[in-house]
């Protein structure tokens, strides 16, 4: 498999949801990943379900998958640009690393850092934007390294074991982007 954007620690590439749905079918059972990703409640879906809903809705959207530096037989996550609006310049990513033995060890930061470098250079975006859990602080510190600032919130979104939790709002503009990092080459465009 040929690298598409490669890190100092993951590499990303193209979904393919013939191959990748068997993945992404596992982590979306373990109930601690999905309630971070998503409000919804947890759909066991049959490995036939999740790659036709995959194909179905990677239409317009930009999925990659993240394979550890070196690696290329197991996913250990995937990152995606969404909901692309051309005009505005604007996009939403989404990012979640699978197995939990893989998680704080900064993948997730290194891919967030390729896409916003493809999000900026290649695509010529102007902002990107996300939404996470308050109470996933893993996942915004790791946004706010990436560049990400807060920018509002939506409060008491949903309900976890009988408490109500805020959905933050994030965003990073280019040239905020391109200000948190000026040591570093990845930030520049060529």
């Amino acid at each position: 498999m040929d690298a598409v954007l490669e890190g100092s620690l993951v590499t990303l590439r193209v979904m393919d949801p013939e191959r990748d749905s068997e993945f992404y079918n596992a982590w979306m059972k373990d109930s601690l990943f999905a309630r971070m990703l998503d409000s919804d409640p947890i759909i066991f879906w049959p490995k036939k379900m999740m790659k036709d809903w995959l194909e179905k809705h990677m239409d317009g959207s930009i999925v990659m998958m993240m394979y550890l530096k070196g690696e290329d037989t197991k996913p250990i996550g995937f990152i995606a640009l969404d909901g692309i609006n051309w005009v505005a310049g604007d996009a939403w990513v989404a990012i979640g690393i699978g197995d939990r033995e893989d998680w704080g060890k900064g993948y997730g930061t290194d891919a967030m850092r390729l896409m916003l470098r493809y999000a900026f250079c290649q695509l010529n975006l102007h902002r990107v934007s996300l939404s996470v859990f308050e109470y996933n602080p893993r996942a915004i510190r790791s946004y706010e390294k990436a560049g990400f600032v807060r920018e509002g919130a939506a409060p008491q979104f949903v309900e976890r074991d009988g408490k109500r939790y805020d959905l933050v709002y994030m965003g990073v503009l280019r040239s905020e982007w391109k200000d948190t990092c000026p040591e570093d080459p990845s930030c520049d465009c060529i």
